[in-house]
């Protein structure tokens, strides 16, 4: 049996009593935090109270070469991941590996940024059109500096359904934890280069540490929010569309946005 346990969004007390259940009567015990991370714990502190050896995965050993899977076929073996579980295709792709491997499956969720997003911020959850993450930029075979517009035309898509957009921000083991400053700052050098006006006068929310005791909830224009003091990771960013009077609210009463957005509503 491979059972996926999401661990949820901030630290090792965030696991469902299901989810600590089935780890502590696993035979072995796997990890990965590529895709996500519990910024308030460490390995160590998961391993104190699971009262077992986490087996922490790279990259390759997941997606790539996954050989530990087809060692341990006959063991009760636990992935582990921060968030929900499946949020990633990458866990969904090793989900199907293991049926082909004719291994059982089993999932045990955890709580999801894509729904804590909504509860901190006061956006509704049935108004966000397709996601987006924003990578790091990188320098081509020529030198030239590339920045993506995949966030930038996914944004603009959602926009032209009056949805809003979930950005996540990205994670590198080189270049470390993407902020929300960085994050507005290279749609804007986008929008500088394609002048579309996505971005324009855009709202912007930037979250950062949801999960903890003290999670920090921005809103206002993304020309400004730039400049915005976030904290520590981890971080992630939202676009949002034309807002409801309830969102419009909440963001100016949870999050300090510009009062004036609250104009023009009826009373």
């Amino acid at each position: 049996m491979l059972t996926f346990i999401g661990l949820g969004l901030f630290d090792e007390n965030d696991i469902s009593l299901k989810g600590l259940e089935a780890i502590r009567n696993a035979d072995m015990v796997f990890a990965e935090f590529y895709t996500s991370r519990l910024m308030g714990s460490t390995v160590e502190d998961l391993e104190k109270l699971y009262g077992k050896k986490v087996h922490v995965l790279s990259r390759e050993d997941v997606e790539i070469s996954p050989k530990w899977l087809a060692e341990n076929r006959e063991k009760n073996v636990v992935f582990l991941t921060g968030g929900d579980t499946m949020v990633s295709t990458t866990h969904v792709d090793l989900r199907l590996r293991a049926r082909d491997l004719d291994i059982p499956t089993k999932l045990i969720h955890g709580a999801s940024i894509s729904s804590a997003v909504c509860g901190l911020s006061g956006l509704q959850n049935y108004r966000f059109g397709k996601a987006s993450t924003i990578p790091h930029p990188y320098t081509s075979s020529r030198g030239n500096t590339i920045i993506s517009d995949t966030p930038y035309d996914t944004i603009k898509l959602n926009k032209e359904h009056n949805m809003h957009t979930l950005v996540f921000l990205d994670i590198d083991k080189d270049k470390g934890y993407m902020t929300v400053n960085q994050a507005i700052s290279l749609l804007l050098e986008v929008e500088k280069r394609r002048g579309e006006g996505v971005m324009d006068n855009a709202l912007a929310v930037g979250i950062a540490r949801a999960g903890s005791d003290l999670p920090v909830v921005k809103a206002g224009y993304a020309r400004l929010l730039q400049d915005a003091d976030f904290g520590e990771p981890l971080h992630i960013l939202v676009i949002p569309a034309s807002l409801h009077f309830i969102e419009a609210e909440a963001l100016v009463r949870l999050a300090g946005a510009p009062s004036h957005l609250l104009e023009g509503f009826d009373d």
